[in-house]
């Protein structure tokens, strides 16, 4: 796996999620969250975020908790480019771990945002992100 996030100030403590026993997940990888309360690898850009590993999980070795940063500024690597202020989402296609810029998203109705840009950058460029999840909701009126 290539493109993990790297913690750059911490903000607070790891917080605990379950993880798969048989699955292996490296220190940085971006995490989707599962019910209930599960962490996994993200595999698109609509998954919602749990945040990044902050260990390595070493697959089937009878461990099923795995520290999860929920919080803080990281060096990430772009897909894409990025401006400063952008909010950003996971574009973890083919277990690669990037961020994407989603301000120019045409419909971001339930668009998984993962954070805030700190730095400006272009596509395969480190750059500084806020590591802040939402969920951006587009409501309709009745």
């Amino acid at each position: 796996m290539a493109n993990e996030a790297v913690l750059w100030i911490q903000k607070s403590p790891p917080i605990p999620y379950t993880v798969a026993d048989a699955t292996g997940i490296e220190k940085g990888t971006h995490l989707k969250l599962g019910d209930p309360r599960t962490a996994s690898q993200t595999s698109g850009t609509d998954d919602l975020v749990a945040g990044f590993a902050a260990t390595e999980k070493i697959a089937s070795n009878g461990q099923t908790k795995l520290g999860v940063y929920v919080d803080g500024w990281f060096k990430v690597i772009a897909s894409g480019t990025v401006t400063v202020g952008d909010p950003l989402g996971f574009a973890g296609i083919d277990g690669q771990n990037y961020v994407y810029s989603n301000r120019l998203v045409a419909n971001n109705s339930g668009l998984r945002t993962v954070g805030t840009a700190e730095e400006s950058a272009v596509d395969e460029e480190t750059f500084i992100m806020q590591l802040n999840p939402t969920v951006i909701a587009q409501f309709v009126a009745a």
